[in-house]
């Protein structure tokens, strides 16, 4: 399990990246990595890069205050080791940042438990574009970091069900008895449930859950009152008592806005899963209420399924799963594709940063060859200096002949390969969504037709469905 938060950094960024770049904290370093620059002249790096954004930004007319931005992503106490951390702090930071932003990560062992230190600058190195760091974003990497955890075996934290209740719900919650929680667990699973209001009354019912004032007319009292099974009192859906979203008009529009999402779902073709009679949480198997329920619903998918399976010209096993299996090859194609372009970007954009600062800060390093007073001038331009420096060298490292490189080609190509990688992306999502569909379509019909593999190249045909 991780936890992450982000902060900006307005001054001091060389302060920052000394802080997290303290041997004692990175075993001696051997936890530093960082691309795009060197953390010895990060900061330098940043500062070279905020410069070009800045003359974009004031003539647009815009300021942005922060100079880079400070990731932290924390693991829960003995769950993993420094070195498998680092790894995924790399990981987040490469899918995160795209390759576009420079960037120092770290990672600490000091404390108590083994956490990322992510400093990035705030401008890209392509289009020198700041960092959008907003509410979005910050769920991005949230979930970007929940996604790696499980990859590598790691917990997650477990959103909770109570996210984005209004203060007065959550204040019931602490406040009151943990029956008037459940009560609210309960409302919420039935509004899930039902397609209409009259539904929602039933299958409260059959929770066991008796009810007055649930007439929605002007005569049917103010407050829906519910009273569960075994308690003495009635408990009403008001603001004061369970909370705003559980008055009985507040329901019906809670069902009313699920059934427009879930038409739209509809007809987009996606696909709702069977639901389990047998094992489900709300007692299904042991309810006969809920129980007749459900079969009607899983008739109506049923029906659904099988409405979508002679539209995509489906009749058995064999065809369906021919077309998953190559739906598959298809999307693991584009998959590999994606991930190779986005090595290249990588690489190019490297390429491109390092070219610039050469070209850039090359005239400064000729004059400091030839002049008398070296001192005088290294004092008055040492960060020029040191750039074209570090670029030479990182170009040199990559086998670059940075005097012959011509940088419009350079970035027509990354703009050509980010092109690339888009079309991709957009045919990946397509065929994802599409195999995710097809395989919930065969989860479906083996489920509730209870085909056995030898009957899997027989039609699909269902009286039940057909009784529909």
């Amino acid at each position: 399990m991780a936890v992450t938060k982000i902060h900006g950094i307005k001054a001091t960024v060389d302060k920052a990246i000394e802080y997290i770049c303290n041997p004692v904290k990175t075993n001696e370093q051997i936890y530093v990595s960082s691309f795009a620059c060197s953390p010895e002249t990060a900061a330098l790096d940043f500062k070279y890069t905020l410069d070009h954004a800045r003359e974009q930004l004031l003539s647009d007319g815009q300021i942005r205050e922060n100079k880079a931005f400070h990731l932290i992503q924390a693991f829960s106490p003995g769950e993993i080791p420094p070195k498998e951390a680092h790894t995924i702090g790399k990981e987040l930071a490469d899918q995160l940042l795209e390759g576009k932003y420079s960037y120092v990560l770290t990672t600490h062992i000091d404390k108590g438990h083994v956490h990322n230190h992510l400093i990035f600058c705030a401008a890209d190195n392509i289009d020198h574009n700041h960092y959008h760091d907003c509410r979005k974003n910050y769920w991005y990497i949230r979930k970007l970091s929940d996604r790696l955890c499980t990859e590598h075996g790691l917990s997650v934290i477990k959103y909770s069900e109570n996210r984005g209740m209004k203060y007065n719900e959550w204040s019931a919650n602490q406040n009151e008895k943990g029956w008037k929680t459940q009560i609210r667990k309960d409302i919420n699973q039935a509004i899930k449930a039902s397609s209409t209001y009259n539904d929602f009354i039933a299958l409260m019912n059959a929770k066991g859950y008796e009810m007055k004032n649930t007439s929605l007319n002007e005569s049917g009292g103010k407050y829906i009152a519910f009273r569960p099974a075994g308690k003495d009192r009635f408990v009403r859906g008001s603001s004061k008592s369970l909370g705003g979203n559980f008055t009985k008009e507040r329901i019906k529009e809670r069902i009313e806005n699920k059934k427009e999402r879930r038409s739209l779902f509809t007809q987009s073709n996606q696909m709702s899963q069977l639901i389990d009679t047998t094992t489900d949480a709300t007692k299904i198997s042991e309810n006969i209420g809920l129980r007749k329920w459900a079969t009607k619903e899983n008739l109506k998918i049923a029906a659904h399924t099988y409405s979508i399976m002679n539209s995509k010209n489906i009749h058995n096993f064999a065809e369906l799963n021919e077309r998953i299996n190559a739906l598959k090859k298809q999307t693991q194609t584009a998959n590999i594709s994606i991930i190779s372009i986005e090595h290249q970007l990588r690489e190019l954009s490297e390429i491109i940063k390092f070219t610039e600062q050469y070209h850039e800060n090359k005239p400064y390093n000729d004059r400091y060859e030839k002049v008398k007073d070296k001192d005088k001038f290294l004092r008055k331009y040492e960060s020029q200096i040191i750039l074209f420096a570090g670029a030479e060298h990182m170009l040199q490292h990559m086998g670059i002949d940075s005097q012959h490189m011509k940088l419009e080609n350079m970035k027509k190509l990354y703009d050509d390969l980010n092109l690339r990688k888009k079309q991709l992306s957009s045919q990946h999502k397509t065929s994802a969504s599409s195999l995710k569909e097809l395989e919930q379509i065969k989860r479906n019909m083996e489920e509730y037709l209870q085909i056995s593999p030898q009957d899997q190249e027989k039609p699909f045909v269902s009286n039940s469905v057909h009784e529909l």
